[in-house]
């Protein structure tokens, strides 16, 4: 997948178009999600806020004026929850309105401003148009309407691997993972004596993610999968 952040935007439309065409489907936003404690309407009332949370970011970038992605979050958590129970097309439109801000913000960076960096995210503003791709891809599954991360193209689930592997916490689950047709493999911890797990790049992005049972991969000597959370 492409690092520069204009072309990865028409991956981030592409994606939205797609999450869009499965709320559309939808019947009940009060039904709960497959995240633990949030419905529905959480999910898609996040997706919402998570696109004004970027835009914030790169107008940080582009005016240099510090613009942080929420106040706080308490207000994260509050602007979900005002959200949540909204009726279905409000959270469409919604959705659809807030990656139009989101949108125009990344078309009017000047070139020299994708070089910005966050302090809050300890990356470059180049950094943002994947963050959004991959909130956006993860969470379509989190609606739980029959997109799954085998929808997940190879490359997207490649990136979205590499970073779950190098954002590790510290205390993770020692492992080495050896996703099928990667020559090298990528370890979290030490991995001299970590188990070895292997299987389909999608399956151990989604396992690692929270988005995957794992139940077809495999693990060498046998045993149980680590456990793993689910991050929101």
């Amino acid at each position: 997948m492409t690092m520069d952040p204009l072309v990865l935007m028409t991956d981030v439309d592409a994606a939205t178009d797609r999450l869009l065409a499965t709320a559309d489907g939808l019947t009940d936003v009060t039904a709960p999600s497959p995240l633990p404690g949030w419905t529905v309407g959480h999910v898609l009332s996040h997706v919402a806020r998570n696109a004004d949370a970027y835009t914030n970011l790169l107008t940080w970038a582009r005016t240099g004026v510090e613009t942080p992605a929420y106040p706080s979050p308490e207000a994260r958590t509050a602007g979900i929850e005002a959200g949540a129970g909204r009726p279905l097309a409000e959270q469409i439109e919604d959705i659809r309105t807030a990656h139009e801000r989101f949108a125009d913000a990344a078309a009017a960076m000047p070139a020299e401003s994708w070089a910005f960096h966050l302090p809050s995210t300890g990356q470059s503003a180049a950094a943002v148009p994947w963050a959004r791709l991959r909130e956006v891809e993860v969470h379509h599954v989190d609606l739980g309407a029959g997109y799954t991360p085998a929808d997940w193209s190879d490359a997207f689930a490649l990136r979205l691997l590499r970073e779950i592997v190098t954002g590790a916490a510290p205390d993770a689950p020692a492992m080495v993972l050896r996703p099928h047709g990667l020559e090298h493999p990528l370890t979290i911890g030490d991995g001299a004596t970590a188990p070895v797990i292997g299987g389909p790049t999608r399956a151990l992005a989604a396992w690692l993610a929270g988005r995957g049972d794992g139940g077809d991969l495999t693990v060498a000597p046998d045993g149980e999968l680590p456990a793993v959370p689910k991050w929101k």
